[in-house]
């Protein structure tokens, strides 16, 4: 599947990953971003097509480009604030951390990920998406 809309790998079954898309959901209101838990297939071959470790779930990934040359993976702090540049309004001010050397922000981007289960739950399977939103989602079985 190619797409020109940047697709967005979170964890299917982390409570605080599940959180933060419903909250991209809801605020996208061009349907940019289009989704893919990172237990599926289609995550794994594009993790392993860019050397990230495909079991490794505790990082958010951002897929731009998909399927065209110039495909690109953003990971951890980088991929966050890509998030709230393209959701823009107030959301877009948090965009002033990129100041801060992307060594340091992924630090606490790490702590977060780190002990998300235990601060936010985990599910057993990966959540279905709501039926206005489902064409966003690839993969979701």
């Amino acid at each position: 599947m190619d797409t020109p809309h940047p697709i967005i790998l979170y964890d299917g079954v982390c409570g605080l990953c599940n959180r933060l898309i419903q909250f991209i959901l809801k605020r996208d209101k061009l349907g940019v971003f289009h989704f893919a838990a990172l237990q599926s297939e289609f995550a794994r071959d594009i993790l392993i097509r860019h050397s990230a470790s495909p079991d490794d779930l505790d990082t958010l990934y951002i897929v731009l480009n998909h399927g065209s040359p110039d495909e690109r993976l953003l990971s951890e702090a980088t991929a966050a604030l890509h998030v709230l540049r393209v959701i823009g309004g107030a959301w877009r001010a948090l965009t002033v951390f990129g100041i801060f050397p992307t060594s340091l922000l992924n630090i606490g981007y790490r702590f977060i990920a780190n002990n998300r289960y235990r601060l936010f739950g985990q599910h057993d399977q990966c959540l279905l998406p709501e039926p206005e939103w489902k064409q966003r989602f690839i993969a979701t079985e």
